[in-house]
């Protein structure tokens, strides 16, 4: 049987029922307690129930970190705080008795745990407790350790959960960036392969992103375009301050945004191919749509350097070409590799001759050349030159307007031009070369364009004779008439050439040059008189009109 003395009050006071309900009390208070959601909450339900169920109160809860909850005075100032840690300080984890100037009784009971002391609760009374009020402090103050401990890692476990929700939900962004951001080069890569050229790499560029795209060229011609109005423009510079934003664009190594739009170089290495223009008035672009972009530039780098080498090659190939068929090599060989370019050479042509006057380099007028004679289509097979650009003509045109056109492209500097004979097959480009060359050393200084065709009676020395001699025998033959005309004045050369040119009719040689026959007979005369030549001699008729023509047509003869 259970001895009398085990089932003795732990207060005389009390009966054991009474003593009984305060246990059950305690433990529903540590239910409670467990369930709390934060410290804060547990700290709470541990002061009121000092007061309910002891005739104590809470002074102050001093917690490990140092920190004070649920202070009174004067616990709620600092000194006494200092005071009473002070005095903590020399008790340990088990605590003790604690001088408190308005109370008569005074204690810190430890919060322990299983992690170790949570701090103290600091308790006061008028009088002191009972011993079993004291053993209800001590045991609250156990369970609110506990309890402390158990939020503490509630709150870790929350705060856990936060965590790796936020990283879940991190992580989602991630993949479904990497998954948009496959889609995108997916995308791209497949418009690249299936070799839509420029135009198709910035229309799914504009699809991607849902904004206006522009593809500008290095020198700023715009390439290609979508969702835009043909008359906007791309980068919106030229000049200086274009060289000196694409040379900020190419120290990055991502978009860069300037004013409304964001721009990526499409880039080999250091050097700039291209630009593509992301145009973005409301400031809408996202992180996927610059992706898109630089991705973009990307591809259309790749694009443009392979346009580029295949020009390039092509460009080569053309200019070999162009080399054999003046030197006359291989002409079966030729016209097969000349339909290997899509380019028909049964066409009859003439070989033009562009040959720059000082200070135009040959890179620049070949550029000229070139883009002139695709801008008039009269041909794309050329080659340059030490001193000048060679181009085979299919199309006859004006050849001053030829002309014109070239050096409207060229800008700065002059230039001059020269058409040999046509050539109805292959085997025809080395003479009608040699005619442009013919004609270009029969220009002289009055004209800027020739064609070998209009020489006249000249074109019989076009491959025999040295321009040297022409010039020669011209002025050997009108000298003396020159430096008459020139000393008095006169027309002398002008009334010769006319007369030989209308087959020494008289009077188609007077309504040529609107004069009377009187006046055409006396300067017949003195023509006789200054050369010495007698006009009805035929040797001396066409030696004067060799001379005339070459004065006339090419002004080879230049005044002393």
């Amino acid at each position: 049987m259970t001895s009398r003395s085990a089932l003795v009050p732990l207060h005389p006071d009390r009966t054991d029922r009474a003593e009984l309900s305060d246990l059950r009390a305690l433990l529903a208070l540590s239910m409670v307690m467990t369930e709390a959601a934060d410290a804060s909450s547990v700290l709470a339900l541990a002061a009121e129930a000092v007061s309910s169920l002891t005739r104590c109160h809470v002074e102050g809860i001093l917690l490990a970190d140092g920190g004070w909850r649920q202070t009174k005075r004067p616990c709620a100032g600092r000194a006494m705080r200092a005071h009473l840690e002070d005095q903590i300080s020399a008790f340990g984890a088990m605590g003790g008795p604690v001088d408190l100037p308005t109370e008569s009784w005074a204690w810190a009971y430890p919060m322990r745990s299983l992690r170790g002391n949570a701090g103290f609760v600091v308790t006061g009374s008028e009088q002191e407790p009972s011993p079993h009020e004291q053993f209800q402090l001590r045991v609250l103050a156990q369970q609110t350790g506990l309890a402390l401990t158990n939020a503490a890692m509630h709150e870790m476990e929350r705060r856990n959960a936060s965590e790796l929700a936020l990283l879940n939900e991190r992580l989602e962004e991630t993949v479904a960036a990497l998954r948009q951001g496959m889609q995108i080069h997916q995308r791209l890569t497949d418009a690249a392969a299936s070799g839509v050229g420029v135009e198709g790499i910035t229309n799914v560029v504009h699809e991607l992103t849902g904004l206006p795209v522009v593809v500008e060229y290095r020198d700023g011609v715009r390439g290609a375009s979508a969702g835009i109005e043909s008359d906007v423009v791309g980068l919106d510079l030229a000049g200086r301050r274009r060289d000196k934003m694409l040379a900020a664009a190419l120290d990055e190594s991502r978009s860069i945004r300037h004013g409304d739009r964001w721009l990526a170089l499409a880039r080999a290495r250091d050097e700039i191919l291209g630009v593509m223009v992301l145009i973005d008035q409301d400031d809408v672009a996202r992180p996927q749509d610059l992706m898109a972009l630089e991705y973009g530039a990307t591809v259309l780098a790749s694009e443009l350097a392979h346009v580029r080498n295949i020009a390039e090659t092509e460009l080569r190939l053309r200019r070999d070409i162009v080399e054999d068929l003046l030197a006359g090599t291989d002409g079966e060989s030729v016209l097969m590799r000349a339909k290997g370019l899509r380019y028909d050479l049964e066409r009859p042509h003439r070989v033009v001759i562009v040959q720059p006057d000082a200070g135009v380099g040959s890179e620049r007028l070949f550029r000229a050349v070139r883009q002139t004679a695709t801008e008039c289509d009269v041909g794309s097979l050329l080659v340059s030159r030490a001193d000048a650009v060679i181009l085979l003509v299919h199309t006859d045109m004006p050849w001053e307007k030829l002309h014109t056109a070239i050096q409207r492209r060229l800008g700065e500097g002059s230039c001059r031009l020269v058409a040999g004979g046509r050539c109805a097959r292959a085997s025809g480009f080395p003479q009608s070369y040699q005619q442009a060359q013919f004609a270009l050393r029969l220009l002289g200084t009055r004209a800027r364009s020739l064609c070998f065709d209009d020489l006249g009676v000249l074109k019989v020395f076009g491959s025999v004779a040295d321009p040297g001699d022409i010039e020669d025998l011209a002025r050997q033959w009108l000298d003396d008439l020159l430096t008459y005309d020139r000393e008095h004045g006169g027309d002398l050369v002008a009334t010769l050439s006319a007369f030989l040119d209308c087959g020494g009719n008289h009077e188609q040689t007077a309504d040529t040059l609107l004069i009377h026959r009187s006046t055409l007979k006396y300067r017949l005369k003195r023509i006789r008189e200054v050369s010495g030549h007698d006009l009805g001699d035929p040797d001396t008729h066409l030696h004067l009109h060799l001379a005339t023509r070459a004065w006339q047509v090419l002004g080879v003869i230049t005044e002393a």
